[in-house]
């Protein structure tokens, strides 16, 4: 009979397609991490280059999935159902973390048990390593929950930083494999609806910007947006079902009519500000005006 292994304090999934170019580099990095109570779980989704030789050469220091290409969700999903930890921690490929990142993390959710995730600050860099920001940690009032539907990518560091207790997947359910975008985002708004969050002010998270991007596709995180939004609208209390759900929608719209706009497609920016006066004509109103005024006059956004 095969002994059950011993279970750990964390799983570290890392999805991986196509990046042969980078993993090792992500791999080496948790690898340096000074707390040592963890596996390492690299899904090769469906990689068509020498990913495969690349997690080869690790050896017994990780452990390789192979899967048929199924998309980033269904590379973490995997991951979770492979993953022994009490808890869970994600990394993309091609970012990295930094000296100390997961054992500060593994402190703070210990100490407070209500945290159900938990992320940090992030360098972000060009290819070339230059500082292109700091996606520093949100400040909120009241529930975490209704502060993401309001602000969606206040999760710092995100699908690269985030360390989440691994039993609350059997209530929150899978990364949702039907988004071709904002699944990390989607994830992070149903955990929120079952527990706390917290976040480490120092960055020890390195996120990669690449020119071509998933979060450069306007099209693609568009729709997903909007799907987010509105699938997770039933988890806000009844009272911010709403108005404030609304005005939240409202707001994504003057988001999208200024990225749209910048890219050169008036007609669809317009289109944008018409959605957000219908939904919170008041609440956003102003927003929308001064928007509308900069549009017509020229003006940079």
């Amino acid at each position: 009979m095969t002994p059950t292994p011993e279970p750990l304090a964390m799983s570290v999934i890392i999805p991986a397609y196509n990046a042969a170019w980078c993993v090792r580099r992500a791999i080496d990095s948790v690898l340096a991490q000074d707390f040592r109570d963890f596996e390492v779980i690299v899904v090769n989704d469906g990689s068509t280059d020498d990913t495969n030789a690349v997690l080869a050469a690790c050896g017994d220091r990780i452990r390789a999935v192979h899967q048929r290409n199924g998309g980033l969700s269904s590379a973490r999903n995997a991951g979770i159902r492979e993953a022994r930890g009490e808890f869970v921690a994600f990394l993309d490929a091609d970012d990295w973390w930094l000296p100390g990142k997961l054992g500060r993390q593994l402190e703070l959710m210990r100490a407070r048990p209500e945290l159900g995730f938990c992320s940090c600050a992030a360098r972000v860099e060009s290819p070339q390593g230059e500082l292109l920001n700091v996606w520093s940690c949100a400040r909120w009032h009241g529930a975490f929950l209704d502060h993401l539907f309001g602000s969606n990518a206040d999760v710092a560091g995100s699908g690269s930083a985030v360390v989440a207790r691994r039993a609350l997947f059997a209530q929150t359910g899978d990364f949702d494999e039907s988004l071709d975008s904002l699944e990390d985002i989607d994830m992070w708004m149903r955990l929120a609806a079952v527990s706390e969050y917290a976040c480490l002010e120092e960055p020890l998270v390195v996120i990669l910007k690449r020119p071509d991007s998933m979060s450069r596709n306007l099209e693609v995180m568009r729709t997903a947006a909007m799907q987010v939004m509105k699938k997770n609208r039933p988890l806000l209390p009844a009272a911010q079902q709403g108005s404030y759900w609304r005005t939240c929608m409202a707001s994504i719209h003057g988001d999208y009519a200024k990225w749209r706009y910048r890219a050169g497609q008036r007609g669809a920016a317009l289109r944008e500000l018409g959605n957000l006066f219908r939904l919170a004509p008041i609440r956003r109103g102003r927003l929308g005006l001064g928007l509308l005024k900069d549009m017509l006059l020229g003006r940079s956004l």
